[in-house]
This record gives structure tokens, C-alpha cells and sequence, in this order.
């Protein structure tokens, strides 16, 4: 006959702490009524409430909240289709008897009913087998009928309380793991791979989201090379830090790339983020702060668009490091319906290095006080210092993240996200010089086919 199950109470019931007053219910097969439970001495003042009931179908109804330990027969006579159950899950070894069987049956009716519960199992003192498979199937220990006595018993409920408690924290605990190893897998897979083969520029990237124990932020970044050779960088940041503003960013970063390889940029391509942003935002305080670069296949040029955003730094051979032009930047993604982006033409020259940033790296706080911001002179002046050292690529963002976090006095609160595009002309010299020449009549192989300087 199919048990009901019992509506289960917010706090689990092996959640009593010891020297709490505690339930028991026992379900016992003793047609005679002979069998009774010992008297339960009090441990810290603590008592032991009994309730009694003859089979599953009772024991449903009795089971209510306030159960923290069931005491269970295995001996409780079990109708076929539990009976039938039973045999299926068996061992394959064929070892169960119709006893066993039986006693196994009954003993994951009350697992499934009471999932949350203590559940000890009392059987015979010839059963110590199935004792021992009551314990592999789910009860958190047995007793013999033969020995029982009060002491043991209190002693036994109490025991079993706090296994299962401890049961289902370690396996809270283990969950709680596996989700988190889960999220930082797909944090992880959202963030991007450049794509950059065949251009001469390197790339490095450093990313710090300010969410305690998260991987992805508000910031997002991305660079991909078209088949005309340009290669397009963007860096951006959305308001806010939380998890939503993290899906935003993934979304515009994920726009930004497909309607960059259809062929659009500039004003076009920000105006279609934007509407993006205003379909995607929680709300329309929503904004993010965008800066696209679109560099020329000579990799001597480049295309500069603002929206809100700090203006990206450059460093020429033989030259300090300083901003590049931002006085004709627009406004950030999502403020005005009907806003305009200015796309600025820049002479990088033939060896550079470009950094793009958020505002993470810039609004750090830094003297005695605490009291003032990094600000972007001084990301110039620090960035200029650990040129001087002779640092770049990765190591010059390792150390410019942190220095920054270091003038902060512990861990940025905002997201961080810093690119780097590098651009070397007399490395790219020599690569050329050293390319095999194609034999007359046969195209050169892939490997040595250029873009066009």
C-alpha cells in the first residue's frame, strides 16, 4: 500500500542540538503488544517523547515535524509491491534471504518517507548481517531487541541525531562545491579568446572582478582580427557588480564580436549596442561605459570611439606613456536614445603598446588618508615608472594590478579588466627576413603568408 509522505518542516529535524527534548517514533511489528520501549533516562535535563505505531500507513500519519528519531523493526511486515521493490534493488550476489528482503523493503519505505530524519534499525541478534545492510542502505546505526535497554537507547537516538545532521551538512557542504565548481566553469567559458591569427600584434590581459568569489564582473573586453587585416579591441564596463551586470556584459561582449565581423564599427556598431543594451537592462538606470579601437592592417592607424569611457594609453619607442586624445568621446551605452559617437583617427607610429582599461584600475585609493583616487594621471605616472624598469606584456599588467591594489591597502572593490596590444616593427622586420622564400611558380605555404604591413 503506497505511504503518504508528511509535509516536512522548514528546519530539519536532525537538527537538535544535544540536551534538547527530543521525539522518537517507533514502528514495531510485535502482534502481542508485548514489546515496549525501556524507560529513557534524561541526559542535561533533556527528555525523550515515545510514539508508537504499528505499521507504515499509521507511521505516516504519526510523523510529523516535531519527529527527530524513528526507531524501526525491521521485522514490520511489508506488503508485495514494497516486497517486489525490494528484490529488485537486492545485491546481485543473490545472497538476500525473503527475511532480509523484506526487513531492506520496509527500512527505504521509511527512508523515503522521512529523507531528513534519524532512523535506527532493531532487528534480532542472529541478524547482524542484515543490521549491517540496514546501515549500507541508510539507517544511521541498529540495535539488538535482545539488549535493549534505556541507557543504550537514549544514547543511540541521541548518536543518530547528530550523524544524520552531520550527514546532510556534509552533503550541503559537497552540493554547495559541485554548484560553485559548476559556476566557475561557465564563468570561466564566458570569457573571451582573442582572435588574433595572423595579425603581428601580441596580446596580454589581465581580469579582476570585484565580487568576492566570483570570476566574471560588470567588465568585459574582447579583440578579434577581420578578414581585411584590421584588428578591433574594446574594452567596457557596465554600472553595478553584481551578477546581473555580469550576464549584461557577457551579452554586449558577445554583440560587440558578431557585429564586428559583419563589418560594422564606429558610430553604427555603438548605436546597435546600445539598443541592446536598452532590450537586455534590468532597468534603465542601466549603463555601461564602452571604448572601441579599430587598428589599420599596417598596424600604423587607428580608429578611437568613447562612450563614457576612459581614454585608452599609449606608449611610443623612445617616449613616455601618455593618454590618447579623448576630447571627442559620446556618452556611455544606455543615457540618451538618440546619441552619437565620433570615431577619431590616431597615428600610433611603428612600434607601440596600447593598454585599455575600466575604471577599476584608476579609482583605487592611494595616500596616508585614503582619501584620494589613483586617478588617471597616476595610472600614468605608475605605468611610466614600470616602463622605466623595462617591464611589459603580462608582467608590466601583473604589476600595474598590483601596485594598484597595494597604493588600495587590500583587494579593489570595483572590477578590473586591462588589455594590452603590442606592436613591435623591428621584431616584424626580422620575422620577414626570415621567411622562406616561395620557389618560382608555387605559392607560398600558409605559414608563411603575412597580412600586409
Amino acid at each position: 500500500m503506497p505511504v503518504p509522505e508528511p509535509q516536512h518542516r522548514a528546519v530539519p529535524a536532525a537538527d537538535a542540538t544535544y540536551g534538547a527534548d527530543l521525539t522518537l517514533l517507533v514502528i514495531e511489528a510485535d502482534p502481542t503488544g508485548t514489546f515496549s520501549v525501556p524507560e529513557l533516562p534524561s541526559a542535561a535535563g533533556a527528555r525523550v517523547r515515545v510514539r508508537s505505531a504499528r505499521n507504515l500507513t499509521e507511521a505516516g500519519r504519526l510523523l510529523t515535524d516535531d519527529v527527530d528519531c524513528i526507531l524501526l523493526d525491521l521485522a514490520l511486515p511489508t506488503g508485495s509491491e514494497t516486497r517486489a521493490e525490494a528484490r529488485t534493488d537486492a545485491r546481485p550476489d543473490g545472497d538476500h534471504t525473503g527475511a532480509e528482503v523484506d526487513g531492506l523493503a520496509t527500512l527505504k519505505h521509511v527512508l523515503r518517507i522521512a529523507p531528513r530524519h534519524a532512523v535506527l534499525a532493531l532487528t534480532a541478534e542472529d541478524d547482524a548481517e542484515l543490521a549491517a545492510e540496514a546501515v549500507r542502505v541508510g539507517a544511521q546505526d541498529y540495535l539488538f531487541r535482545g539488549e535493549l535497554d534505556g541507557r543504550l537507547l537514549s544514547r543511540a537516538i541521541r548518536y543518530a541525531v547528530e550523524r544524520k545532521r552531520a550527514d546532510i551538512a556534509q552533503h550541503q557542504l559537497t552540493e554547495s562545491r559541485l554548484r560553485a565548481q559548476e559556476n566557475a566553469r561557465l564563468e570561466r567559458g564566458l570569457l573571451p579568446t582573442p582572435l588574433l591569427q595572423g595579425s603581428d600584434l601580441s596580446f596580454a590581459s589581465r581580469y579582476r572582478p570585484g565580487r568576492s568569489r566570483a570570476l566574471l564582473g560588470g567588465d568585459f573586453y574582447d579583440t578579434v582580427r577581420t578578414p581585411d587585416g584590421t584588428v578591433h579591441a574594446m574594452i567596457g564596463d557596465v554600472c553595478g557588480h553584481g551578477p546581473d551586470e555580469a550576464a549584461l556584459g557577457v551579452e554586449l561582449r558577445i554583440a560587440w564580436r558578431a557585429l564586428t565581423l559583419a563589418g560594422l564599427c564606429g558610430d553604427e556598431l555603438l548605436s546597435t549596442l546600445q539598443q541592446v543594451l536598452e532590450h537586455e537592462r534590468e532597468s534603465e538606470e542601466i549603463f555601461a561605459t564602452l571604448c572601441t579601437v579599430d587598428i589599420s592592417p599596417d598596424g600604423r592607424r587607428a580608429g578611437l570611439c568613447l562612450a563614457g569611457h576612459p581614454a585608452p594609453l599609449i606608449a611610443r619607442q623612445g617616449r613616455a606613456a601618455h593618454l590618447l586624445p579623448y576630447e571627442d568621446g559620446g556618452p556611455a551605452l544606455g543615457l540618451l536614445p538618440r546619441a552619437r559617437w565620433p570615431r577619431r583617427q590616431v597615428e600610433l607610429g611603428g612600434s607601440w603598446s596600447l593598454m585599455m582599461y575600466t575604471d577599476g584600475l584608476i579609482e583605487g585609493r592611494v595616500g596616508p588618508t585614503g582619501t584620494q583616487r589613483l586617478g588617471q594621471d597616476g595610472m600614468v605616472a605608475m605605468i611610466n615608472r614600470q616602463l622605466e624598469q623595462g617591464l611589459g606584456g603580462e608582467e608590466l599588467l601583473e604589476a600595474a594590478v598590483a601596485q594598484v591594489r597595494e597604493l588600495n591597502g587590500g583587494e579593489l572593490t570595483d572590477d578590473v579588466a586591462v588589455l594590452l596590444l603590442n606592436r613591435d616593427e623591428d621584431l616584424i622586420r626580422r620575422r620577414g627576413r626570415s621567411l622562406p622564400r616561395p620557389r618560382s611558380g608555387s605559392s607560398a605555404p600558409a605559414s608563411a603568408q603575412r597580412p600586409p604591413l
